[in-house]
């Protein structure tokens, strides 16, 4: 029976070593069996160094065994010769297991949410030795091993113990640290062997690479703790956010190509961000991922901020750094889908164990990756403790969840039959649906002040009502819908506008059904679709007023506002991921003074409460005229919560300038024109009036006083009542 076992150990087939490797008893006597491939000798010590014990060779692969006499079992530790080397070391297989039942129990279960301290490769002290423990979930595995430099990434030298029926498998490896790389090894128990990245990892080589490598997250002196307490006492529905949506490796690079680190592009970014008057800044994916081109929406790292940067705690320093310059930080969290690098989770111990097995369930057609399994309890926990890991150890502020709808619907970018209705024989995802809900209980109710925000596509009713209610439990949603019907509407020449009047007005009726984000995002201004100044019509002077104008129409209506890096000063090509935004365009006048608007817009919606509070309630915007088709105006009412605050919007989407238009207001009194996105400032005619209006007891629009005003071409004018 040795012999056999000592063959399956050299020819890495043994599951479980506990039961043969380490101290045990053998006929009334206390052995030690160790496997070291490439000893030429071991010798095991007493602790006290008073007795050493030969060990014997008892099978050329390196198996060897030291009876030693000894009755009782007693601390050891092994003297290794190695190709002329002489160590001593801990016996990995002398340490009991560390993973309790209880959090076994709970990742089982489906609900812990912190497995990410549990699993995956964590540097500690075991009885005054330093070392890392190992833990991985592989519950179909023939055999589980770690692999690193440590050990010559040989499987066969530091297998995992199995941990009962939990799937989980365990080993402490002493005399390794922090920069380790390594692997698990696992082999299938149809004889294959995989090579996986450790799903937990907090960091990784720099890609092409894909190794794990070993790194403590602990020490990084946090200074941010104003920032934290105020988060928790902030009504984010009724403030303002205005946010920032950027790609770190294309914001801006060194002048070689290269990347700018974390804390290099915090240096240049932050103070940027804050002067532009951003309240937030979004992060295109800093999950680990291999491939540049996929922005990073195909992860395969979840618990690691990518190497490309710099190191973990380079990305903490940033979040701090943003936070003690009053900016919040927004984190692309793709939980929707994975890649199927081999490296990754896909198939992870030769079966469906992050996602499903059957295609019509577990695959995106479309995009060529796996789904997850939302409904596996392992999974659930996987999910919800890499929330909790970007909002506990990064500081993150919210997470915004891409693809969402892809998570709702079964027959997401499939044909009939290419998907398998749920148990009522509808195509909702009923898995997905009740892990947002649970994920989001126990989010907001660990971190309060946190926010999520979905990217969905359709109609979905209560993406942002609470779970209690029936909702999916986000608190905001991208506006999808005013997006597209904004955007193509402003791509028409204006002399056929007045045909897509309902494109501009439409929008409004269901402003108010979520708590809704409007979005000017990465992903209008690639694959074709042209940068957003290129977007507009006309010659170039008319693109840059079209520009402004959308931007002003943006921030009158209802809903907290994006825009990706770029469209701010007008980038005119389109977005790539592999070089820096066109930055010298602001030697041009037209781009630097589209550039100064934007600053000017951003500042003046920080300033002014009705912009933002009450953004997703129908009393805080009020039609005066929607219907003016012929003429291309239309003309709205922004309020807070204070009677005496009213904004007065009016803007004109045709090249023709209008004199002695208008419009009805609700009280008499000063009208101040407090932006005007045609003033010569801002590269437009300097048409306007004259810092502001009198209002007129002239009725109009079913109100008893009016402005006449002069509303100048591809404009939008705001009105601040002064009082009387």
């Amino acid at each position: 029976m040795v012999r056999d076992i000592c063959e399956a150990l050299v020819r890495g087939d043994l599951s479980d070593p506990s039961f043969f490797l380490g101290m045990h008893r053998e006929s009334e006597t206390v052995v030690v069996r160790v496997f070291r491939p490439f000893a030429e000798s071991v010798t095991v010590l007493s602790r006290d160094g008073r007795k050493r014990y030969p060990a014997e060779r008892v099978h050329p692969g390196g198996v060897f065994v030291a009876r030693t006499g000894e009755r009782e079992a007693f601390p050891y530790l092994l003297e290794i010769v190695e190709e002329g080397r002489v160590f001593v070391t801990p016996d990995p297989y002398a340490f009991p297991p560390l993973l309790t039942d209880f959090d076994l129990h709970l990742f089982n279960e489906g609900t812990h949410a912190r497995v990410y301290e549990k699993l995956g490769a964590h540097v500690v002290v075991l009885e005054g030795f330093p070392g890392v423990h190992f833990a991985v979930w592989a519950p179909n595995a023939l055999r589980v091993s770690v692999v690193g430099d440590f050990n010559r990434w040989d499987g066969r030298v530091h297998l995992l113990r199995p941990r009962g029926s939990s799937g989980v498998w365990e080993i402490f490896v002493p005399g390794i640290g922090e920069g380790e790389r390594y692997k698990f090894e696992i082999k299938t128990k149809e004889g294959h062997l995989l090579l996986k990245a450790d799903p937990y990892a907090f960091f990784s080589e720099v890609r092409p690479k894909t190794a794990s490598v070993i790194f403590d997250l602990s020490g990084f002196p946090w200074q941010d703790a104003e920032w934290m307490e105020r988060r928790k006492t902030v009504d984010l529905l009724s403030s303002p956010m205005n946010i920032y949506e950027v790609h770190l490796g294309s914001w801006k690079r060194k002048p070689d190509g290269s990347f700018l680190s974390y804390r290099e592009v915090a240096e240049e970014l932050i103070p940027y961000a804050k002067e532009m008057g951003y309240t937030h800044i979004e992060l295109l994916p800093l999950a680990e991922h291999p491939f540049d081109g996929s922005w990073g929406y195909h992860v395969t790292g979840y618990f690691a901020p990518t190497s490309r940067f710099g190191t973990p705690k380079d990305f903490m320093a940033f979040v701090d750094l943003c936070h003690r310059e009053g900016i919040g930080v927004i984190l692309d969290w793709v939980i929707a889908h994975f890649p199927k690098d081999a490296h990754g989770l896909g198939r992870f111990d030769g079966t469906g164990l992050y996602e499903h097995l059957d295609p019509r369930k577990g695959e995106h057609p479309h995009w060529g990756s796996y789904i997850f399994n939302y409904g596996r309890c392992e999974v659930r926990s996987f999910l919800l403790s890499n929330a909790f890991f970007w909002f506990e150890q990064f500081h993150i502020d919210a997470l915004r969840v891409d693809a969402v709808a892809s998570m709702l619907y079964l027959d997401y970018g499939r044909k009939e039959g290419e998907w398998v209705p749920n148990r009522f024989g509808g195509k909702e995802n009923l898995e997905a649906i009740d892990f947002l809900r649970f994920l989001h209980e126990r989010v907001y109710t660990a971190f309060p002040g946190i926010a999520t925000i979905a990217e969905e596509s359709t109609a979905w009713p209560g993406v942002t009502l609470p779970p209690y209610a029936g909702g999916l439990g986000f608190l905001f949603k991208w506006n999808m819908g005013w997006m597209n019907d904004i955007l193509l509407y402003m791509s028409k020449d204006p002399i056929y506008r007045k045909y897509h009047h309902t494109n501009l007005t439409f929008p409004i009726w269901y402003a108010f059904s979520e708590n809704f984000i409007l979005p000017l995002s990465h992903d209008e201004v690639v694959h074709g679709k042209r940068s957003l100044l290129e977007k507009m019509p006309g010659d170039d002077w008319q693109k840059f007023a079209n520009l402004r104008l959308l931007f002003g129409l943006m921030f009158g209506y209802p809903g907290k506002k994006l825009l990706f890096m770029g469209g701010e000063f007008g980038q005119r090509r389109e977005w790539n991921h592999d070089r820096e935004l066109d930055w010298f365009l602001l030697d041009d006048e037209p781009h630097r003074k589209l550039h100064r608007y934007v600053r000017d817009l951003n500042h003046l919606y920080l300033r002014e409460r009705a912009l933002w509070e009450c953004d997703t309630k129908p009393e805080g915007f009020e039609w005066i005229d929607c219907h003016d088709a012929e003429n291309s105006v239309i003309a709205f009412l922004r309020k807070s919560k204070d009677p005496n605050d009213l904004l007065v919007f009016v803007l004109n989407f045709t090249p023709v300038p209008r004199f002695a238009y208008r419009v009805g207001i609700p009280r008499p009194g000063f009208y101040e024109e407090i932006l005007n996105s045609d003033s010569a400032f801002y590269y437009g005619s300097n048409l306007g009036n004259l810092g502001g209006v009198w209002a007129e007891e002239v009725p109009a629009h079913g109100r008893p006083y009016s402005l006449s005003l002069t509303l100048p071409p591809l404009s939008c004018c705001i009105f601040k009542w002064r009082g009387v």
